[in-house]
């Protein structure tokens, strides 16, 4: 419970957003909502209020969670941070790399906090199996691959429209993206592909973007927008030169792994966290760090969040070199070690033999 409680003004009210209200709820936090449509039904939901204006909820929140749809999150995001709030942003960061870097230097303008809503880093499989690579459970990261897909978004018509959600690759695997350079380091080079079909007026999308990590570990990531039948579902298999770990949605049995004994008198592998939403998780974190202080917080503060605006823009970046490369059809080659100094951050680190311990 983050303490002194936090009013949180909703910019949005589909979707997304009622992942977001019962969590800011179950913190403790007083709502705000100020949608085109739907405020009042979702405040009402979850105990809070609606504001006829983004300037009426501006005037009387501490901090703004913008779920609103992808090309207007710079110009929401922009009045909250020069009316002095913090700012959850959900993914994308922004519809273009450009918009993305706006918004990053606008809150350092304002000296407020700024994170993007990558959801899967609080997974708890997905944080479990970066923590084991991280330790070195695997040995040195070689071949990794994630999948997440489902039924198109028929809910929201704007998804259709590349040039507004930026497809399959911006909106879903751009998840995956995040969470391959989060585990394996920074990336030198994407190459992607792409095919889509158009039936009853609904676009079925398959999409596979490569990574080439600065480490040498190659990710494979696929991506799917399919038929209003598919259910929703997430996997990776993660294997390095000493083991391998597992997961997939549709099992029920967390995270699988391949790996040598644990060596006599070493600690028992930690199951993974079960229970609590991943939202909840999130937003707690972020919660945490926006009611630790006024203005932003330093990178290296343990109040800091686990994913940083500058992992926002560098995975928008990511997702636009993608969809360069299936236009081109030749890999894109990037140096996010780079432009995450450039951004001002300290670049991912590259886990390997030399620098993990267990397995070394």
């Amino acid at each position: 419970m983050p303490s002194p409680t936090l009013t949180v003004g909703l910019v949005g009210a589909g979707g997304i957003a009622r992942a977001h209200a019962p969590a800011w709820r179950a913190l403790g936090a007083d709502l705000v909502v100020h949608s085109v449509a739907g405020a009042s039904e979702l405040a009402a939901a979850h105990g809070g209020r609606a504001a006829a204006t983004l300037d009426e909820l501006l005037d009387t929140v501490d901090v703004v969670d913008v779920v609103t749809p992808t090309p207007t999150h710079l110009d929401v995001a922009a009045a909250a941070l020069a009316a002095g709030r913090h700012v959850l942003c959900e993914k994308p960061l922004a519809r273009t790399s450009a918009d993305a870097v706006a918004m990053l230097d606008a809150a350092r303008a304002a000296d407020r906090q700024l994170y993007p809503g990558h959801v899967v880093r609080f997974f708890p499989e997905y944080a479990l199996m970066r923590g084991a690579v991280q330790d070195g459970e695997i040995g040195r990261p070689a071949v990794l691959r994630f999948a997440r897909g489902g039924m198109f978004p028929v809910w929201s018509p704007w998804f259709a429209d590349d040039a507004a959600s930026g497809g399959v690759v911006l909106d879903l695997m751009i998840h995956d993206i995040d969470v391959a350079r989060w585990v394996a380091g920074e990336v030198t080079s994407v190459f992607a592909t792409r095919r889509s079909l158009e039936e009853d007026g609904r676009p079925h999308t398959l999409a596979h973007v490569v990574l080439t990590h600065a480490g040498g570990a190659i990710t494979h990531v696929r991506g799917l927008w399919g038929a209003p039948h598919t259910t929703f579902r997430t996997s990776f298999h993660v294997a390095g030169d000493a083991g391998v770990l597992r997961f997939d949605s549709a099992e029920a049995r967390g995270v699988r792994s391949d790996l040598p004994p644990v060596p006599t008198g070493g600690q028992d592998r930690p199951a993974p966290a079960a229970g609590e939403s991943p939202y909840l998780t999130e937003i707690r974190e972020f919660a945490r760090a926006f009611a630790a202080s006024p203005t932003a917080l330093a990178p290296d503060d343990p109040r800091t969040p686990r994913v940083s605006a500058v992992d926002g823009v560098v995975a928008v970046e990511l997702a636009e070199a993608a969809l360069a490369s299936i236009d081109s059809g030749a890999p894109v080659p990037v140096d996010t070690a780079a432009r995450a100094r450039e951004l001002g951050s300290t670049p991912v680190p590259t886990p390997t033999l030399a620098t993990t311990g267990s397995r070394a």
